[in-house]
């Protein structure tokens, strides 16, 4: 692989999913399978900051009044209902957890349903830094993962999806979709591989400058 040409995207990695008291970690049946989620996210971004991966985060934020949820349904009314991701709200903001990598993570705003090309200029600062390769972690597996990933592919993308760095609301919805739905369209590898992977490029952001 390479690294330079990559981009490891995260998708809603904010407190209301992640954190002990998020209103939306409910979603997910198995709340142990949040916690690996992000705890092979965090070893995973350790190894990734020191290539050359561009690392970027795309959080949803939303107006007080839920104006872009006006006609929502599933799990987009449950946000709506359930008041989630609310734009100044403690459960909007970004997981602490991700602070200790700064500015290493880019942060493109504007996503306010499941696909993450959607309303945002993620596509435009892929494009800026000659990017053709997306890897994609975080929630949740069939819905905002899913749709970015099938977006990204038809834009020409190459994706991959990293199996034990997103879940799903159910561990049978997870193992469906990374066995039977992501393979149509990406590459499914675990964490573990995907460190082994950037292991021979660590060094090549430092020789380079």
């Amino acid at each position: 692989m390479n690294p330079k040409a990559t981009a490891l995207i995260l998708v809603g990695y904010q407190n209301d999913y992640f954190a002990p008291n998020g209103i939306l970690r409910g979603v997910v049946e198995e709340t142990n399978r949040v916690d690996q989620t992000l705890t092979n996210t965090l070893e995973l971004l350790r190894h990734a900051t020191q290539t050359e991966m561009t690392l970027i985060s795309t959080p949803i934020i939303l107006t007080s009044d839920y104006r872009a949820l006006a006609e929502s349904e599933g799990i987009l009314g449950t946000i709506k209902e359930a008041g989630a991701f609310k734009a100044g709200s403690t459960g909007a903001d970004t997981i602490p957890e991700l602070l200790e990598f700064g500015d290493r993570i880019t942060f493109v705003n504007g996503k306010q349903g499941f696909n993450a090309f959607s309303n945002t200029e993620l596509d435009r600062v892929l494009r800026a830094r000659n990017i053709n390769h997306l890897m994609l972690a975080g929630m949740i597996t069939s819905l905002c993962i899913d749709s970015t990933g099938r977006a990204a592919y038809e834009r020409g993308y190459k994706v991959t999806m990293i199996s034990d760095c997103v879940s799903a609301r159910t561990a049978s919805e997870q193992e469906f979709y990374c066995k039977n739905i992501f393979p149509l369209y990406a590459d499914v590898m675990d964490s573990e591989t995907l460190i082994e992977q950037l292991a021979p490029h660590s060094q090549d952001m430092f020789v380079a400058q």
